[in-house]
């Protein structure tokens, strides 16, 4: 007499859990053999394998459970609080959403194929309980790439809101010329219209004898330094602009990382000085790896411009390494930290990832013997109360690192708090497989 279907699903869910790792192995092996999943071959074991066993672990007790059974529910909000987590960590990674979605789509092989023998194994589970199973994977699956492309978007929509962040910002400073402006003209020439506008035509203005020495220099100066931002601003607009549409490719061959890092750390010294800052460098003499030489400088460039730019006092540490299949960047300053302004959805959101990376890599670097390299990262408590510290365009300037690291294949990290600072590390793939790099354009 053939068991009740409870039983004999609790029975399918100990052979799921007896053969745990040879399904993960199945399934990054599989995963690994698509030529369209790139950014995944540049992760450890450890952060490809991610919050999947969470997951599994939820499929599991769902079976255990009965379908529908008193514990069921629980193991479903397990499975999706484990797939929102999945997808934060695979967008902080730089995983394209196509790639998401298609990983998801070899793990739901991976379980089918399981499935296919553990029914050749033991003929003495009933049809029904097969297909109860098959149902439950494909519930699985379903509910990862929801929740975890559900995570994605609301990233990319916060990375957007601090763009319009920015752009309000940038507006309001275009109004504060025009105030300052306004004045000065009222000074110079009382007849102007008062719709004159433009801050062109104050520069201008501000070359008539009548107005006094002292506010012509400190106007001049604030106009410039004004537009110079204005225009910098810009400059990064078109920058993202192209990076999210794709317009851009890597272009791959090799170069030394260490000799490109160590003379753009020395095109910033002189910068370093005038601030009174210090600029450690640190790393190995020589670091040949496969890559976009160029697009690398901009991502460090920028990593590092706005280290020194944004830190009053102390100074920055630029380092780099290699880890196996990877090599990294990692640059660590002693500023404010970058946990208010309109860029702080971002960083929030990488940080929240960059917490959930180490749980996870902790875990499998345990069970290895071994020690997780991910960032720990510190957090203020109250990042609302503290004082904002944004400068314009800043989260501009992290997307186009994000975007950056996208395209290259890179996991960003970050650890930020008003105590320690902001330290950002990003992981680099040593070799890149072809067909390639055209095939590869930043996320849209």
């Amino acid at each position: 007499m053939p068991l009740p279907q409870s039983q004999q699903l609790a029975a399918l869910s100990g052979y799921f859990a007896a053969r745990r790792e040879a399904i993960l192995l199945a399934w990054r092996k599989e995963d690994r053999a698509d030529p369209d999943q790139t950014t995944g071959r540049s992760l450890t074991v450890g952060q490809f394998l991610d919050h999947i066993p969470e997951m599994l672990d939820a499929f599991e007790y769902r079976l255990r459970s009965r379908p529908g059974g008193s514990n069921a529910q629980a193991a479903e909000d397990d499975k999706k609080e484990e797939g929102v987590k999945h997808g934060l960590h695979r967008w902080q990674q730089g995983y394209r959403l196509q790639e998401l979605i298609n990983e998801c789509g070899h793990l739901q092989l991976s379980l089918f194929e399981e499935l296919v023998r553990i029914a050749a194994a033991h003929p003495e589970l009933e049809r029904e309980t097969l297909l109860e199973a098959n149902r439950q994977i494909m519930a699985l699956v379903n509910d990862t790439v929801s929740e975890s492309a559900g995570q994605y978007e609301r990233m990319q929509q916060a990375e957007s809101a601090g763009h319009v962040g920015d752009l309000r910002g940038a507006l309001a400073s275009v109004k504060e010329i025009e105030r300052h402006r306004s004045t000065l003209l009222h000074q110079v020439v009382h007849d102007l219209k008062s719709d004159v506008l433009g801050v062109n035509l104050a520069a201008t203005l501000l070359d008539r004898p009548a107005m006094p020495e002292t506010a012509r220099t400190e106007s001049t100066t604030y106009l410039k330094q004004a537009v110079s931002g204005l225009n910098t601003m810009l400059e990064e607009l078109m920058q993202l602009a192209r990076l999210q549409a794709g317009q851009e490719t890597r272009k791959i061959s090799p170069f030394d990382a260490a000799a490109l890092l160590t003379e753009l750390c020395a095109a910033h010294q002189p910068f370093a000085l005038d601030r009174q800052l210090f600029l450690g460098v640190q790393g190995p003499a020589t670091l040949v790896v496969e890559g976009d030489g160029e697009k690398t400088r901009r991502l460090a460039k920028n990593l590092l411009g706005n280290a020194l730019k944004y830190t009053p006092c102390g100074g920055v540490d630029v380092t780099w390494g290699e880890e196996k299949e990877t090599w990294w960047l990692m640059v660590k300053d002693t500023g404010p930290g970058m946990l208010s302004g309109a860029g702080a959805p971002l960083v929030t959101g990488l940080q929240e990832a960059t917490a959930s990376a180490k749980e996870s890599d902790d875990k499998t670097a345990a069970g290895q013997d071994e020690a997780s390299q991910v960032l720990s990262a510190p957090w203020d408590v109250d990042s609302a109360a503290a004082p904002s510290l944004h400068q314009p365009g800043e989260g501009i300037g992290l997307s186009i690192v994000k975007r950056l690291c996208e395209l290259l294949d890179a996991s960003i990290e970050i650890a930020s708090s008003g105590e320690t600072g902001t330290t950002f590390r990003v992981v680099f793939p040593r070799r890149y497989r072809l067909p390639p790099p055209e095939a590869k354009a930043s996320q849209p």
